[in-house]
């Protein structure tokens, strides 16, 4: 039975440790880690079969019998808690992004380099039935040679404008996922970011420097080139979607409701609203990405989303800052670390 350690019990935490101890076959979470950590959260975990509570992170590193951790805290502890868990020897699943900095995202891939440890990166949509179907297709040639890709993720509301000052921006809290995706639908590198936006949906987010809507067009070093369009507000709920288009045809994917029942009426066609949001749409995505990196330690196999993904999601998201703020396009190659 794999051991694991929960480090950061903030709602990410909350969804691993439910699908560890109700899904996940082969892995307990033995202890959990928040410096915050509350009455609340300590009886709702106790409800879920875990029996160990520390404030301290160190506790995890240092406990012989916790063979993994999870790393589900604030984006700015993860690469340094990434670092202590490589020392440690623990195996490690890591939110994304890493950081916010690619020479600290150099650093863990360093680090790594000299160990045996197993280094997941948490893009959980990998894992998601629908983008799995719409992969498959693109990789078994059932389009041909993919010439478009387009994505659309829209968040159903904005969240506090307090997380927006720490988030790394849009590009690296929430387009950072599309990223990953374009690479993951595609098999192919971005080569080239255009990223036009503004602030349309709250004036506070660009007071404290951000923006809430985007277009992003990228080149791929195949020729093909990809589209994401990214909002953080639509009022009929959580809108994710995606279409490959290639030489022989084309694959999409539409937003996952409650039912698929539609009602035609007097009054016209009504259809269900998509789920309402990541927890909704996703939650049997995370219950796969974390049985994947289970059986990745267990069976000594590779974990299916390495540190080089969760870099190279990172760089483009930093290609695409500097093409808003310069308004053009930035090659890859252009951003040095």
């Amino acid at each position: 039975m794999l051991k694991i350690g929960i480090i950061g019990a903030g709602r990410i935490g909350r969804v691993h440790t439910e699908s560890i101890m109700r899904y996940v076959k082969g892995a307990t979470v033995k202890t959990i880690a928040d410096p915050f950590l509350g009455e609340s959260t300590v009886e709702w975990a106790k409800g879920m079969g875990v029996e160990n509570f520390t404030k301290n992170y160190k506790d995890v590193l240092a406990d012989p019998e916790i063979d993994a951790v999870l790393i589900c805290s604030s984006t700015d502890t993860h690469s340094p808690i990434s670092l202590e868990a490589i020392a440690a020897g623990k195996h490690i699943f890591c939110e994304k992004p890493i950081d916010h900095s690619l020479e600290k995202i150099k650093e863990v891939m360093d680090a790594l380099k000299n160990s045996n440890v197993k280094y997941q990166v948490g893009f959980n949509r990998r894992f998601d039935h629908n983008f799995m179907a719409a992969r498959e297709a693109v990789k078994g040639g059932k389009i041909g040679e993919l010439n478009v890709l387009k994505i659309t993720s829209r968040d159903p509301g904005a969240p506090p404008v307090e997380y927006i000052k720490v988030s790394g921006g849009i590009f690296l809290d929430m387009t950072i996922h599309d990223f990953d995706m374009v690479r993951y639908m595609s098999g192919d590198e971005v080569e080239e970011v255009y990223a036009a936006g503004g602030v349309m949906v709250d004036p506070e987010i660009g007071k404290a420097g951000d923006i809430d809507t985007a277009v992003i067009t990228m080149k791929l070093k195949s020729g093909a080139l990809a589209v994401i369009d990214n909002c953080r507000r639509a009022s009929y709920g959580y809108d994710q979607r995606l279409e490959a288009f290639g030489s022989k045809g084309q694959v999409a994917i539409s937003n996952d409701t409650l039912s698929s029942a539609v009602i035609s009426d007097a009054d016209g066609v009504t259809a269900e609203k998509p789920l309402y949001f990541f927890l909704e749409r996703y939650m049997q995505a995370y219950v796969n990405e974390i049985n994947g990196f289970v059986e990745a330690v267990t069976q000594d196999k590779p974990v299916a989303v390495g540190v080089e993904a969760g870099l190279q999601a990172v760089l483009i998201g930093v290609a695409a800052k500097k093409s808003l703020e310069l308004n053009r396009p930035v090659k890859l190659s252009e951003i040095k670390f």
